[in-house]
């Protein structure tokens, strides 16, 4: 997959999260998925699709840290996975999404989105549509860590 494809929506989670949640976050080093599995609690996932290619972009947070950005965002305690939680993961799952859309149309990439769908659980699965490689990135971040996973057709 193209890099080119990978720093928008990394550099989107990271302004999201530095400017609305005031938390930083760390990005591990890439590498190509194998399974399906989540790597954490609650996954936001969505589609795009343009003229030159589609794919899917998850963002997987562990429960710690999607907890701590949901109190950080909404200035509230939060102490489960329930409705606003996974409110606000499909919110940043969407967001970042924009944000990656606006920089890749500078790119010459016209994408369509899809509404974001968030699925929860404990090993919950995380498919993405494609048959191309999916790509993890792992982030740490003081309150535990994320994942975002990208998977684009070339």
């Amino acid at each position: 997959m193209n890099v080119a494809f990978v720093n928008p929506f990394l550099s989107a989670i990271l302004n999201i999260l530095s400017t609305m949640a005031k938390l930083d976050a760390k990005p591990g080093k890439p590498r190509v998925k194998d399974n399906e599995l989540a790597c954490g609690d609650v996954t936001g996932i969505i589609g795009m699709a343009s003229d030159q290619t589609k794919g899917t972009l998850a963002i997987t947070f562990t429960e710690p840290v999607i907890l701590e950005i949901t109190r950080r965002m909404i200035e509230d305690e939060v102490s489960e996975i329930d409705d606003t939680v996974t409110d606000m993961v499909g919110e940043i799952t969407n967001m970042v999404t924009g944000g990656a859309k606006k920089v890749l149309s500078e790119e010459g990439y016209s994408f369509d989105m899809a509404i974001p769908s968030v699925i929860s659980g404990k090993d919950h699965i995380v498919c993405h549509k494609s048959r191309a490689p999916v790509i993890i990135v792992p982030f740490h971040t003081d309150a535990g860590d994320f994942f975002i996973e990208i998977c684009f057709e070339q």
